[in-house]
C-alpha cells in the first residue's frame, strides 16, 4: 500500500514542519568549541541550521598537543567495537556539536537531524548569505596558537 508523503515525513513517523527556512554559519575562523556550543542552542530551540567551511574552523592550542590528543581518541577502542570517531572536518564539527546535546533523548535526535556540515561552500547553499556569530570569532583568542580543523583532518590521514 502506498502512503501519501506528508504521512511518511520525518523520523519516526512524527511530521516534520514545512518550515524550509535554514540558518546558514559560516565556520571560516570561528573558534570550535564557543561555534558548538552556540550551535548547539539554537539547534535545541528548533532552528535548522547548515555549517559551510568546516575545514576552516580553528581550535586554540598548542598544533602538536591538538592533533596528539585527537590521534589518541581515534585510537582508543577497536574497529568492530568502537567509540567511533570521525577524521573528516565536517564530521568533527558534528561530533562536536553533538556533544553537547542530549543525543540519546528524542528532542537532542531531532536537533541532531536539524543540522548539516559541509565542507566549502555547496552551489545550493551559495546563493544564501551565511552569518558569522559574533561570540564565537577567533580574533577573541589571546594567544596565536590555533590550528584549523583541515589541518588537523588531514594529519589524522582524511582524504575530503
Amino acid at each position: 500500500m502506498q502512503y501519501p508523503k506528508a504521512q511518511m515525513s520525518g523520523l519516526w513517523g512524527k511530521k516534520m514542519s514545512d518550515n524550509t527556512n535554514t540558518t546558514v554559519i559560516d565556520a571560516e575562523h570561528m573558534i570550535l568549541g564557543r561555534l558548538s556550543s552556540h550551535v548547539a542552542k539554537r539547534l535545541l530551540a528548533g532552528e535548522t541550521i547548515d555549517i559551510i567551511n568546516a575545514e576552516k574552523t580553528i581550535i586554540s592550542g598548542s598544533k602538536v598537543t591538538t592533533i596528539g590528543e585527537y590521534k589518541d581518541s581515534i585510537q582508543r577502542g577497536s574497529k568492530e567495537n568502537g567509540p567511533y570517531y570521525p577524521k573528516r572536518p565536517d564530521m568533527i564539527l558534528k561530533r562536536t556539536v553533538r556533544g553537547m546535546l542530549p543525543y540519546k533523548k528524542m528532542r537532542g535526535r531531532d536537533a541532531m537531524a536539524r543540522l548539516k556540515t559541509h565542507v566549502s561552500i555547496p552551489s545550493e547553499l551559495a546563493a544564501i548569505e551565511a552569518e558569522k556569530p559574533e561570540e564565537c570569532k577567533g580574533n577573541r583568542l589571546g594567544t596565536s596558537k590555533y590550528i584549523e580543523l583541515g589541518e588537523v583532518s588531514k594529519r589524522l590521514g582524511a582524504k575530503y
